[in-house]
């Protein structure tokens, strides 16, 4: 089963399993999941931009996938 780290692109998180994984990108409150700038940056520098914390977010991308 794959797993998502701070450091997984979030276009290579989305090819996982977007239906899991969109909602909880789209919660913390990046809404451009299909924006070309998106697919090339990490989990963990979304999390930065929008002051969420990454451990948390990538905690909860996993159990979903799980």
């Amino acid at each position: 089963m794959a797993q998502v780290t701070k450091e997984t692109l979030i276009g290579e998180a989305l090819q996982i399993d977007m239906e899991k994984i969109a909602p909880i990108l789209m919660d913390m409150g990046m809404h451009c999941l299909g924006c070309p700038a998106s697919q090339g940056e990490s989990i963990g520098d979304a999390c930065m931009v929008h002051g969420v914390d990454a451990d948390e977010i990538v905690a909860k991308i996993n159990e979903a996938i799980g």
